[in-house]
């Protein structure tokens, strides 16, 4: 097993991971499933409770939102006190704020259908991923948004690749920055690429901060500090 630095939101103390995964109830809404981390002290939040409202949170936040930006669209989401350091509710936040973006970027989509249908995609996808499956959440809410604006199925041939190939770009660029997780740098990483891809595949263009500064950083005791692109006091 190894420990994390993220505390349980239960008592405070820091989670454990294990090598393989225990039945484990819910403190919160007492349901037992298989679960891969604990607190020290034992305590277990489900997925389903540890993302329902900073999911809500994100669908909201998108659905009024007139930026451009994705990232300025996703630290929004951020901001807010349901987003936790890491957890996977960024796995819908990723993939909503790339959906947001380009509608107001102009490109044609039914903005609340997509939502709609990434955050069902999303919900699917559990926490720890990045560790436990050998892809990261991020990349995989970027490739959902991918698959949505490009009506992308298994039974597709063009754009069936071509989210293989996004994917397979930010799963690149996240594995040259390396370890451990972090659910803001993977977000920025996969909203970064993905803008870009889009850019270059379909022509549509979202607005981009010249440079990304993360200011969650404080709440992350596992932050890669000056190893991190994000990180605002990088030279």
């Amino acid at each position: 097993m190894s420990y994390g630095d993220v505390n349980c939101l239960i008592c405070g103390a820091p989670l454990v991971y294990f090598e393989e995964a225990r039945e484990l109830v819910c403190e919160s809404c007492g349901k037992t499933s298989l679960a891969w981390c604990a607190c020290e002290n034992g305590h277990y939040i489900c997925d389903a409770c540890h993302r329902s409202s900073g999911v809500r949170t994100a669908m909201e936040l998108c659905k009024r939102s007139d930026s451009k930006d994705p990232i300025e669209i996703a630290m929004e989401i951020m901001d807010q006190a349901v987003i936790y350091p890491n957890g996977p509710e960024h796995h819908t936040l990723v993939g909503a704020a790339l959906l947001t973006a380009y509608r107001n970027s102009g490109g044609g989509i039914d903005l609340d259908a997509a939502l709609a249908e990434l955050e069902a995609r999303s919900l699917q996808v559990p926490g720890g991923t990045c560790g436990f499956w050998g892809t990261c959440g991020a990349a995989v809410s970027a490739g959902m948004y991918w698959s949505i604006i490009t009506g992308a199925s298994p039974m597709t041939v063009d754009t069936w690749g071509q989210t293989q190939r996004l994917t397979s770009r930010i799963l690149g660029k996240l594995a040259d920055i390396g370890g451990p997780r972090c659910c803001k740098r993977t977000g920025f990483t996969a909203i970064r690429e993905a803008a870009a891809y889009t850019q270059e595949m379909l022509g549509v263009q979202m607005d981009m901060p010249q440079r990304i500064r993360c200011h969650y950083h404080h709440r992350n005791y596992e932050c890669l500090k000056e190893h991190c692109p994000y990180y605002p006091l990088k030279g």
